[in-house]
C-alpha cells in the first residue's frame, strides 16, 4: 500500500509539472491596448491593469515579458508582484491567469515630449511573439479618441488638439476651428463631418490652422501617410476652410457628394495641401470652390474630381513632383462614371470642372487625365488662361482659352512643394486674365501670401504672384 501511494503521488507530481510546449499555443489578453487617457496639469502618473490568460489545458511558461523600449520607456510594469522592465520564466497554470499592472509617469507640460507616448509589452511563449500596446498622452493637449461631437463645438488655439482613432461631427452641428489651432492625428486617424454637419476652419495668414500627424520629431517632418483624412461625408454642408496647412496624411480633403444646401459642399481658400501619400483633394460627385490654394506632391493624384460633380478652381497651383515612390496618377484627374456593386457602369454628370489662372504641372509628360466613359455622358471642363503640362492638343479655345503648355514655371523648389515662381524666366508671370477674378467667392486681387496681383500689367498664373528678391526681403 505504501508503494502504491508513493507511485500515485509521483504520477500526480509529474502531471502537475507537464508544460504545454506547442509552438501553436498563444496567450490571450483582456485588452490589446492599454490607454492612459487622463490629461495631467502637472507631472503625473496613472496606473492600469489587464489580464494574461492561459487558454491551454496544461501549464505554460512565458519565457520573456518585457517593455519594448526598455529602460527608456515612461511605462513600468508589475506582473504578479514582480516589478521590472523585463521578467523571465513566468509560469501560469492551466486555464489560469495573471495580473499585469502598468504605470506611466509623464510631465505633460514638457513641450519637447511627443504628443503621444507609446510602447508595448512584448510576450515570448514557445517561440511566439505577442504584444499589448501602451498609449499615453505625452503633452498637455485636448485629446479625442473615437468621439462624436454632438453640439456646436470650437477648437481653440491655446493647446494642441490630438485625434486618436476618429472624431466625427454629428448631423446638424458645426465644428469651428480658431486661427492658430494645431490639429494632430495619430496613425490612420480621421476627422469626419457627417450629413448636414459643417466644418469651419478660420485660419489667417499670420495664424494658419495646421493639420498634420502626431509625430513631431524631425525625422517625420516630411513623411507622408502619417494619418488618414479630413472626410466631408456624403451630405455634409456649407464647409469652409481658409488659411489651412494640411500635410503628411493619406488624403488631404475627401469631399463626398453634395448636401441639402444651395451652397458648395466646400469653399477652400489660401491653403496648402501637400505631401499626401494618396491624394490632395478627392471630390466625389460633389461641389467645390477652390481659390488661392496650392495642392501638390501626392503619391497618386494631387486633385481627383471623380463621379461627376461641379468644380471651380481659380488661381491655384496644382503640382506633382512626388519622388518617394512610383506615382501612378496625373496631377489632376476628371471622371464621370463609376462601377456599382454588380460591376455595372453608372454615369454621373461632370457639370463643369473650371480652372482659371491655374498652374497644373509636374515631372510627367501628361499631368491631366480626362476619363470620360466610352458610352459618353456629360463631362464638361475648361482651362482658362492656365499653364499646363500636357501632351494633348489645347488649340480648342472653348476648352483652353488663353492657356499655354509645357513652358517652365521655374518653381522655387518643387520637390519640397515650394511652388513660388523663382525667376523672371517663369512662364507664369503676367499670363493670367483679370476676368477670371469676376464671380469668385473671394477677392483674388491678392495672392496666397498677400501680394498684389493688380499692381502690374496682368496677374500671374497660379497661387503666387512673382516677387523680385528685394521685394521678398521687404
Amino acid at each position: 500500500m505504501v508503494v502504491l501511494l508513493l507511485f500515485l503521488i509521483f504520477i500526480s507530481c509529474r502531471k502537475e509539472d507537464k508544460f504545454d510546449t506547442s509552438p501553436d499555443t498563444r496567450l490571450s489578453f483582456s485588452t490589446d491596448t492599454v490607454l492612459f487617457d487622463t490629461v495631467f496639469s502637472t507631472i503625473g502618473s496613472s496606473s492600469r491593469v489587464f489580464m494574461i490568460y492561459n487558454p491551454s489545458k496544461e501549464r505554460i511558461n512565458i519565457s520573456s515579458i518585457r517593455l519594448a523600449r526598455g529602460e527608456s520607456s515612461p511605462f513600468r510594469i508589475n506582473v504578479d508582484g514582480i516589478a521590472a522592465t523585463e521578467i523571465n520564466d513566468l509560469e501560469i497554470a492551466a486555464k489560469d491567469s495573471a495580473f499585469v499592472f502598468v504605470k506611466v509617469t509623464i510631465d505633460p507640460n514638457q513641450a519637447n515630449n511627443p504628443l503621444i507616448q507609446q510602447d508595448s509589452i512584448v510576450f515570448s511563449t514557445n517561440g511566439n511573439i505577442q504584444d499589448v500596446k501602451l498609449v499615453a498622452w505625452g503633452q498637455d493637449a485636448y485629446f479625442y479618441r473615437n468621439g462624436i461631437i454632438g453640439s456646436d463645438y470650437v477648437f481653440t488655439a491655446d493647446k494642441p488638439h490630438v485625434v486618436y482613432g476618429f472624431l466625427a461631427v454629428d448631423s446638424l452641428f458645426t465644428l469651428t476651428i480658431e486661427a492658430g489651432s494645431k490639429i494632430h492625428f495619430h496613425s490612420g486617424s480621421i476627422l469626419l463631418v457627417y450629413t448636414d454637419a459643417t466644418l469651419k476652419v478660420n485660419g489667417t495668414k499670420e495664424n494658419p490652422v495646421i493639420f498634420q500627424g502626431d509625430r513631431l520629431e524631425p525625422y517625420y517632418q516630411n513623411i507622408a501617410g502619417q494619418w488618414g483624412r479630413i472626410w466631408l461625408y456624403a451630405g455634409s454642408i456649407n464647409n469652409e476652410i481658409n488659411y489651412a496647412i494640411i500635410r503628411n496624411g493619406e488624403v488631404g480633403i475627401h469631399a463626398d457628394t453634395t448636401g441639402n444646401s444651395p451652397n458648395p459642399t466646400l469653399r477652400i481658400s489660401n491653403s496648402l495641401i501637400y505631401n499626401m501619400s494618396q491624394t490632395g483633394i478627392l471630390g466625389q460627385g460633389t461641389h467645390l470652390e477652390v481659390a488661392n490654394c496650392v495642392i501638390g506632391n501626392c503619391g497618386n493624384r494631387s486633385v481627383a474630381l471623380t463621379l461627376g460633380g461641379k468644380y471651380d478652381f481659380r488661381h491655384c497651383t496644382i503640382g506633382n513632383f512626388w519622388n518617394k515612390s512610383f506615382r501612378r496618377g496625373a496631377a489632376i484627374e476628371l471622371n464621370n462614371y463609376y462601377f456599382d456593386a454588380d460591376n455595372n457602369v453608372q454615369l454621373r454628370p461632370l457639370e463643369m470642372a473650371y480652372f482659371g489662372n491655374c498652374v497644373i504641372y509636374g515631372e510627367k509628360n501628361e499631368e491631366i487625365t480626362i476619363d470620360q466613359h466610352s458610352s459618353g455622358g456629360i463631362l464638361n471642363y475648361r482651362f482658362d488662361h492656365c499653364l499646363l503640362k500636357t501632351e494633348r492638343n489645347i488649340s480648342d479655345q472653348e476648352k483652353f482659352p488663353g492657356s499655354i503648355k509645357n513652358q517652365n514655371p521655374w518653381f522655387k523648389d518643387p520637390m519640397m512643394a515650394q511652388f513660388q515662381p523663382d525667376s523672371t524666366l517663369s512662364s507664369a508671370i503676367n499670363k493670367g486674365n483679370l476676368i477670371v477674378h469676376q464671380g469668385a467667392f473671394l477677392d483674388l486681387s491678392k495672392d496666397i501670401d498677400g501680394n498684389s496681383r493688380i499692381s502690374d500689367e496682368a496677374p500671374d498664373i497660379g497661387a503666387y504672384e512673382f516677387q523680385l528678391p528685394e521685394e521678398r526681403r521687404r
